[in-house]
């Protein structure tokens, strides 16, 4: 075969990409052994196995302890859908956004006071060290975890009022701007910033991914008027879910 000025190992990486796209290493197949990749291309034992660690890093195969490694089954992408519009007052946003799709969803949360981290009070406008209410989210669809997310409110603006914690009191559950606003805060705007990195290893833990996979990170602030009022970084397996939005035209 013709390879072009490609570094040896991702020559071989790329066919064997390609076959397992096309069929021929079909899900659970095991991978030729580095000893056959060898024989097979022509290359070293450590070309063989830089190939390997290019595929596992991008999810295409796993290593299964002292078995070998294995093509895996790769999920059909499915949708999670991110909306700005609110239609039902006081339900779930992430209910609400979910709907479209047909998705049973649930979460749990946990909620602590700390210091606001110098990247956090940027993104809210205060200072560091700052008091802040953080939150941390696991969605599930089916019992099946599909997102994490992690918000902070700075306190100056929450602390001693009804909505103080976001998942507990009569406003539990509802959302920023249905929170903000049973405290007399108008939530006029929401920026969102959308990137991919590889995944922590605690959030792969909690998501049920791989090492190395990636994962898609939504840093959202909404805003009063201009000031910060919630910052969340939310994060979704590249692999499994694509993030769909439903804007308003104005």
């Amino acid at each position: 075969m013709t390879f072009g000025e490609q570094p040896a190992y991702l020559r071989v990486a790329s066919d064997l990409r390609e076959k397992i796209a096309n069929g021929a290493l079909p899900p659970h197949t095991r991978l030729p052994s580095q000893a056959r990749i060898r024989e097979e291309y022509g290359v070293s034992d450590t070309v063989a196995l830089e190939a390997r660690k290019v595929l596992m890093a991008e999810g295409l195969v796993e290593g299964r302890s002292g078995s070998g490694t294995y093509v895996r089954e790769r999920p059909v992408p499915r949708r999670i859908a991110r909306s700005g519009y609110r239609p039902d007052k006081g339900a779930s946003p992430f209910r609400q956004e979910q709907t479209a799709e047909g998705a049973r969803g649930t979460w749990e949360s946990r909620s602590e006071q700390e210091g606001a981290s110098p990247e956090t009070a940027e993104r809210l406008g205060i200072e560091p060290g700052d008091r802040v209410m953080r939150t941390h989210y696991v969605f599930r669809e089916a019992g099946e975890p599909i997102m994490l997310s992690t918000s902070w409110e700075p306190l100056a603006v929450t602390g001693r009022t009804p909505v103080m914690l976001p998942e507990e009191g009569p406003l539990g559950g509802c959302g920023v701007v249905d929170r903000m606003a049973a405290i007399d805060v108008v939530v006029d705007n929401v920026a969102e910033e959308v990137g991919a990195r590889p995944g922590l290893a605690e959030e792969l833990l909690a998501l049920g991914g791989v090492p190395g996979h990636v994962v898609i990170v939504i840093g959202r602030t909404y805003y009063a008027s201009g000031r910060a009022v919630e910052t969340a970084d939310i994060v979704v397996p590249a692999d499994r879910y694509r993030i769909a939005y439903h804007l308003p035209v104005r």
